[in-house]
């Protein structure tokens, strides 16, 4: 009933502003209306279906009452509207659709304040490919689109003068695991943590804090079972601009039962950057990241380790390539994607190619339906309006 309430919401604002546009305009207030459309051919010969075809609208409505004294209440309402097929040739088809609400969340924001409540999309850290601090999305690098699932939060952020802020968050209602969590969380108990960044001499460093209740209860005969598990998780980043830029994340978590390797866990990033001035600048990027488990913290009883390489080049004005490679160490796994798009004034086509394993382990893959294991090409055509 939730899920249906949302979407007619939806649909009423549309109409509201396809009818009324014109009158809208005049007002000191406004309404934008925007959107995506993609859709894409995707051939995978291991899958069950090798050729799957499908698409996908992200409608987007956003409302602002500007205020006196540069004081701001905005409103964004958007969904996914998706569908595709799974063909088996001279066998079998496979058809799947759904609807579900994007972001909806209403914000009231001044020149240092912002605070937003509803469903919305909460990230931050400086790494971009293996996110230590990847808590709250499921963003996969790889994916053109960057889909991620929203989370129900109070968001409240202030920025100081010198250039340092202040993250406050409470998120409830969210049960499905998000970013590199395996259990869901009971959603009997509210999740609340906060952040506070703040400059260094050459870059900035932050600490990050949240607290929620985990529930193992799905996890049968993999770990103990809890319906409450007291999760504490504590989080630094540093990033640092010199002739190279430099970051490091690292999280540390730690339950409140006893759950075997799983009750104390750390996660460790390492990465740097750098354009070179070949052409039109060669950009380049390594991560690697320390995963441990252990029952006791710092344990490091077990570990896994994973790095990974990005290699992006502007090919004139309209074009651009980008490869993204990944390695497991402890599996002797190689991971490769690269992406050739070309971009128009509203509208970009991907080529996109992978080469991975099978059965891959990545702790990077999102929700999106744009990767998946083996080997597969995949053509994407992307319209922004």
């Amino acid at each position: 009933m939730k899920k249906q309430i949302h979407i007619l919401f939806f649909i009423i604002l549309l109409s509201f502003q396809s009818y009324s546009q014109d009158s809208i305009s005049e007002l000191k207030n406004s309404v934008k209306f925007k959107g995506q459309v993609s859709t894409w051919a995707h051939f995978n010969p291991e899958n069950p279906y090798p050729l799957y075809m499908g698409g996908r609208y992200l409608p987007q409505l956003n409302y602002e009452i500007q205020l006196a004294e540069s004081k701001l209440i905005d409103f964004e309402l958007s969904a996914n509207l998706y569908g595709n097929a799974g063909i088996h040739f001279f066998d079998s088809a496979y058809v799947d659709g759904n609807v579900n609400p994007y972001r909806i969340w209403g914000r009231y924001s001044t020149e240092q304040l912002e605070i937003r409540l509803g469903l919305q999309k909460i990230n931050f850290g400086s790494a971009t490919m293996l996110r230590a601090l990847r808590w709250f999305d499921q963003v996969d690098p790889r994916d053109p689109l960057q889909l991620t699932e929203g989370v129900w939060a109070a968001l409240g952020r202030y920025y100081f003068l010198n250039n340092a802020n202040l993250w406050l968050w409470a998120l409830y209602g969210n049960k499905n695991p998000k970013g590199l969590e395996i259990m869901k969380t009971n959603t009997k108990h509210p999740e609340f943590g906060g952040r506070f960044q703040f400059p260094v001499i050459i870059g900035e460093a932050a600490i990050s804090y949240n607290y929620r209740v985990a529930d193992s209860r799905d996890l049968n005969g993999i770990i103990p079972l809890f319906d409450e598990i007291p999760e504490n998780k504590i989080g630094i980043d540093t990033k640092l601009d010199m002739i190279i830029g430099l970051w490091f994340e690292g999280v540390w978590i730690n339950k409140g039962k006893n759950i075997g390797d799983f009750t104390n866990q750390e996660v460790l990033n390492f990465g740097l950057d750098y354009t070179f001035g070949i052409g039109s600048g060669l950009n380049v990027v390594f991560e690697h990241m320390l995963l441990a488990n252990g029952e006791k913290a710092f344990q490091f009883s077990s570990t896994t380790n994973f790095s990974g390489l990005s290699v992006n080049y502007p090919i004139g004005m309209f074009d651009n390539i980008r490869a993204v490679f990944y390695y497991d160490w402890a599996n002797n796994s190689m991971y490769n994607f690269i992406n050739w798009y070309r971009q128009f004034d509203k509208t970009t086509f991907y080529v996109m190619a992978y080469w991975n394993p099978e059965n891959g382990q990545m702790p990077t893959s999102g929700t999106s339906e744009n990767l998946y294991n083996g080997i597969g090409v995949q053509l994407m055509l992307v319209f922004n309006h």
